[in-house]
């Protein structure tokens, strides 16, 4: 696999709004699902980030984030059961006109016109809620998730919006992913070199939804990231193998000792999620938290 690290010119993290999701939800529980999803009273504030990458052949987005017409258009869930769902799962979601995605990419120096390709972790709508933003870009996403969502009679009540992810003239590549043998990527046995320069590695990693994806990104004179979706909603979790209560937790903690042995071989590596909130300070090197706690500064205890 040829490798060039001086291709990646800068990684910047934008965040699409922010919104509340119950503590099972981040920190796992042995609880039925639709006990916390309707009883539960404690709550986490995530932001909904999106990762920019300055490669030397175009701008690259690792998911795309939520669109805003979550909280301005009425007909936004297909029908009254699905939103009955959606509000007792998220609550207080909080997108501004600023929050867009087109007005962060400006932010941080760049335009929505200029994203060519957009890698999505999985289809969940707090992910792919963008692409409407980027018409022109290349969508890769896990092949596995568009058959999951093309073989449920209701996918949008797992928050996959058909209708939002289908939409005239978005162009979708299903990843194709192939053997590797590059001893870095180990265990991994299968990969996609997302811009043929060994720069930006998507990675299978089951577990969350099905075609739940990650992407490696190696970079010059600077520890490789490895942006993982919602695969974890915090590195450290994941070294304590503490799954959430969304996904398949033996495949999750199966995946999490990948991703682990992975870190090994790539001493340094940084971990992101797509609900991080440190992701800047981890992107400067600036962040050195401890190990979490299950009561973080976060949660909020109304219901």
């Amino acid at each position: 696999m040829m490798l060039r690290t001086d291709a990646v010119k800068a990684v910047s993290v934008v965040t699409t709004g922010d919104g509340e999701v119950h503590h099972e939800h981040v920190f796992g529980t042995r609880k039925p699902e639709l006990l916390w999803i309707f009883f539960g009273r404690r709550w986490v504030r995530l932001p909904i980030n999106v990762y920019v990458i300055d490669h030397q052949d175009g701008l690259v987005l690792f998911d795309t984030g939520q669109d805003r017409a979550v909280v301005t258009d009425p007909d936004y869930y297909p029908d009254r059961i699905t939103a009955f769902f959606y509000r007792h799962i998220f609550r207080d979601i909080r997108i501004g006109p600023e929050d867009t995605l087109p007005v962060q990419l400006e932010r941080v120096g760049y335009s929505a016109s200029q994203v060519r390709k957009a890698v999505i972790s999985h289809l969940h709508s707090d992910h792919v809620g963008g692409i409407t933003h980027i018409p022109e870009a290349e969508l890769y996403a896990g092949e596995e998730g568009f058959a999951y969502m093309r073989g449920r009679d209701h996918p949008e009540r797992q928050t996959v919006f058909r209708d939002r992810i289908e939409i005239p003239g978005a162009r979708w590549h299903m990843i194709p992913f192939g053997p590797t043998h590059d001893p870095s990527l180990a265990p991994f046995s299968e990969a996609f070199d997302l811009m043929g320069d060994g720069s930006m590695i998507v990675l299978p990693t089951p577990g969350h939804l099905p075609g739940s994806v990650s992407m490696l990104v190696r970079r010059r004179a600077a520890p490789a990231l490895l942006l993982v979706g919602d695969l974890t909603y915090d590195e450290r979790l994941l070294d304590r193998d503490q799954v959430p209560a969304v996904g398949d937790a033996d495949q999750l903690r199966r995946t999490y000792a990948k991703v682990r042995a992975l870190r090994a071989n790539n001493p340094g590596l940084v971990i992101l999620s797509a609900h991080d909130p440190h992701a800047r300070e981890k992107l400067s090197g600036r962040y050195g938290g401890d190990r979490p706690s299950d009561r973080p500064t976060s949660v909020t205890g109304r219901g």
